[in-house]
Order: C-alpha cells, then sequence, then structure tokens
C-alpha cells in the first residue's frame, strides 16, 4: 500500500470510528433517511447528528441530497459496509 492509500484508508477509518457514526451507518444500510428521522432513530440531538453526517459526507463514506426543506443522507462507499460487518463478526466471535 503506499503513502496517499494508506492516508486515505486512514482518512475513511477514522470517519466512521465513533459510535454514533457506527449507528448512523447501521441505520443507513437499510436505505435513505432524511436528518429527522436518523435523530429521532439515536435519540440525540440534531446539531451533533448533523455534525456526524457531515464529516462522513466530507470523507466520501455518505452522500447527501436536498428535498425541500429536508436532507438525506444515504450510505455512498458499500465497502464501507463490508469492512463494518467484517469487523462486527470479528467482536462478536472474540466475545463468545
Amino acid at each position: 500500500m503506499n503513502e496517499k492509500t494508506a492516508q486515505h484508508v486512514a482518512e475513511v477509518l477514522k470517519a466512521v470510528a465513533h459510535p454514533i457514526r457506527l449507528k448512523i451507518v447501521e441505520l443507513l444500510e437499510a436505505g435513505e433517511m432524511c436528518v429527522g428521522d436518523i435523530v429521532g432513530a439515536l435519540g440525540g440531538k440534531q446539531a451533533i447528528t448533523s455534525q456526524q453526517l457531515n464529516m462522513m459526507k466530507d470523507k466520501g463514506v455518505l452522500s447527501r441530497r436536498r428535498d425541500g426543506a429536508k436532507v438525506y443522507y444515504r450510505i455512498e462507499n458499500k465497502n464501507v459496509i463490508k469492512l463494518l460487518h467484517c469487523i462486527n463478526d470479528h467482536c462478536e466471535q472474540k466475545k463468545g
């Protein structure tokens, strides 16, 4: 792995390496959601959730679209889901 690729991989991993962001990715795995629905599902504050969503969008993990006053997010990089499933499987195996 060259330095540029390693740097990019590290940035993507950092983009999802937070419990709230992991929960957001898990929610969006089922499909696109508007910010209000994500906030409701997580039970957090909209400002914090929006900050997390924007950070993942900036790193290419998510994409968004506006429909009137609502903003919808979806998974842009499906490989992130595969990676998180692998890590989750590893953690589940270590528990047992």
